[in-house]
C-alpha cells in the first residue's frame, strides 16, 4: 500500500451523522413529543430495550440499549414508542434529496449517516457549507431533526470530527491540526476500535491516541492482523486508501422473540417468515444460494441490557444452487426438526441465513439431477424449475397487489412487525422488503405498557 507523505491534503470529505435519528424522527412527526424524553423500542413489550433515545433522555443519563426498567428508574415518566421502519426509510430518502440540493452524496453509510466528497472550493468554505446544510434540513423538516457534521481530509477523520461535537455540532479538522486536534480522544471512541481491538492495542502497549498515532503502517497491519490496519493508519493520518468493492455473501434476517413466541410452533412461523424474506432478496439480486444456516440464542438480558453468554445453537445444510422458496423452506424444516430434538434451551432469538451465493452464469449442471427419479417422477431440475416459476409468480403478484396478497402458509402478525425489513447498520431495507401496509408518518405507535 502506498502512502503519500508529500503536501498535506485539503479538506476533502464531509461526514453527516443525524442525532438520535429514530427518536428525533418520532419527535419530528409528532410535535407533542418535542422536548420530552422519548425511547424507541423494537416491539410493544415491557421486557425489551431501547434501540434509540432522544437527546432529552440522553441528557438525563438514559443510553441507547437501556432496558425499559432501567430507563424508568432514571426517568419514571419517559415516553416509549414502537419503531416504524418504513416511516424512517421514507424520511431517509427525503433527507437525501435535501442534502443533494446542497452537496452531492457520495456514500450512504447507514440510515442516518452519509459521506460527501468535497471540491476544493467546498472544503475551503467548510463552515459555511455546514451552515447551509443544517439550514436546508431545518427548513425542509423541523429543528428537532438535527445532525452533526465533520469535515476533514479523509472519511475516517471526518467521522471522528462529527462524533466530537454532538448533538447538532460541527468540527473541521485540517491536516495541519494533526495529531494535536485528536490527542484528547479516547481510543474506545474511535470508529473501528472495538473492545477486541482495544485489547489488541493494549497488548501492543498502545493505550492512548498519541501511542496510536506513533505506530508505523506495518505495525498497525500486524496489530489488526490484516490490511485493514494499514487502511486505518492511512485514514487517521489524512491519506485516502480505497477499499475494493464488496460483494454480497449472504442474505439473512434475525428476530428477538417475545415471551409468548418462544414455543416451537411460533418459532417455526417466525423462522419461515424470515426465510421467505431472505429468499425474495436472493431472487431480487438474481443469484443462487447453496447453503442455509439456522441459529438460535438463549439467555436473558440483565439490567444493564447485556445478554448472558453461552447459549447458542447453530445448524447448517447445503443444497444444489437454488433461488426458490420451496428449496429454502425444505432446508429450514430439516433444521427446525433438529432443533426440536437437540437444542438444549428455550430460544430467545432466531436467525436464518441463506448463503453460499453464486451468479446464475456460474451454476454448473448436475448430471444426476437431470435424471428421472426412481419413482418415475420428474427430475430434480424440472421440479426445481416449476418451484422457481411459482416463487417468481408470487413475487410478481405481491408487487402488483401488495405485500400481503399471498404467502406460503398462514399470514401471521409477529409482534413488532417488519419481519425481514428492520434497519441495520449498513443496510437500509428496500421497499420490497416490507411485508405490511405502509404506516402513515403521523401515526405514532405508542407503547401500551
Amino acid at each position: 500500500m502506498q502512502h503519500f507523505r508529500g503536501r498535506a491534503r485539503g479538506v476533502e470529505r464531509l461526514y453527516l451523522d443525524f442525532d438520535s435519528f429514530f427518536a428525533s424522527a418520532e419527535q419530528h412527526f409528532n410535535p407533542d413529543l418535542r422536548g420530552r424524553p422519548v425511547g424507541v423500542v423494537p416491539l410493544d413489550s415491557p421486557y425489551t430495550a431501547c434501540v434509540a433515545v432522544s437527546r432529552e433522555a440522553k441528557s438525563c443519563g438514559v443510553k441507547s440499549g437501556a432496558t425499559i426498567a432501567k430507563a424508568r428508574e432514571i426517568i419514571p415518566d419517559m415516553i416509549f414508542v414502537v419503531a416504524r421502519h418504513d416511516v424512517y426509510v421514507r424520511l431517509h430518502k427525503r433527507i437525501l434529496s435535501v442534502i443533494e440540493s446542497v452537496v452531492h452524496v457520495a456514500h450512504v453509510r447507514s440510515i442516518d449517516e452519509v459521506v460527501c466528497n468535497l471540491l476544493p472550493s467546498e472544503g475551503d468554505n467548510g463552515e459555511r457549507l455546514a451552515r447551509r446544510l443544517k439550514s436546508a434540513l431545518a427548513v425542509a423538516f423541523s429543528d428537532v431533526l438535527t445532525c452533526s457534521i465533520g469535515m476533514a481530509p479523509t472519511e475516517l477523520l471526518a467521522k471522528i470530527a462529527a462524533e466530537m461535537h454532538k448533538p447538532d455540532g460541527f468540527k473541521l479538522i485540517q491536516a495541519c491540526d494533526l495529531p494535536q486536534a485528536l490527542s484528547c480522544v479516547d481510543l474506545g471512541d474511535l470508529p473501528g476500535i472495538s473492545k477486541g481491538m482495544r485489547a489488541r492495542l493494549d497488548a501492543a502497549h498502545v493505550r492512548d491516541f498519541d501511542g496510536l498515532w506513533a505506530l508505523a503502517p506495518k505495525q498497525a497491519r500486524a496489530i489488526w492482523g490484516s490490511v485493514e490496519g494499514e487502511r486505518f493508519w492511512s485514514g487517521l493520518h489524512g491519506y485516502h486508501s480505497e477499499r475494493p468493492p464488496t460483494q454480497k455473501s449472504m442474505f439473512g434476517h434475525s428476530r428477538i422473540l417475545p415471551q409468548d413466541w418462544r414455543n416451537p410452533e411460533k418459532v417455526k412461523i417466525c423462522a419461515r417468515m424470515l426465510t421467505e424474506s431472505a429468499g425474495r432478496r436472493v431472487r431480487r439480486a438474481d443469484v443462487r444460494a447453496t447453503r442455509l444456516t439456522l441459529s438460535f440464542r438463549g439467555g436473558a438480558r440483565t439490567a444493564s441490557a447485556q445478554r448472558s453468554a453461552g447459549q447458542r445453537w447453530d445448524w447448517e445444510t447445503s443444497f444444489l444452487p437454488a433461488r426458490d422458496d420451496h428449496t429454502f423452506l425444505v432446508a429450514l424444516a430439516g433444521g427446525l426438526s433438529e432443533a426440536e430434538c437437540r437444542m438444549p434451551f428455550q430460544p430467545r432469538s432466531v436467525s436464518v441465513m441463506i448463503h453460499g451465493l453464486i451468479g446464475k452464469n456460474e451454476v454448473m449442471s448436475d448430471l444426476f439431477a437431470e435424471s428421472p427419479s426412481e419413482s418415475g417422477g420428474p427430475c430434480h431440475t424440472a421440479d426445481q424449475k416449476r418451484w422457481e416459476q411459482i416463487s417468481d409468480m408470487m413475487d410478481g403478484l405481491r408487487a402488483k397487489l401488495g405485500p400481503q396478497a399471498l404467502s406460503i402458509g398462514p399470514q401471521t402478525e409477529i409482534p413488532g412487525g417488519y419481519v425481514g425489513a428492520k434497519i441495520a447498520f449498513g443496510r437500509i431495507p428496500d421497499d420490497a422488503d416490507f411485508n405490511g401496509r405502509p404506516v402513515a408518518d403521523e401515526d405514532t405507535h405508542f407503547a401500551s405498557f
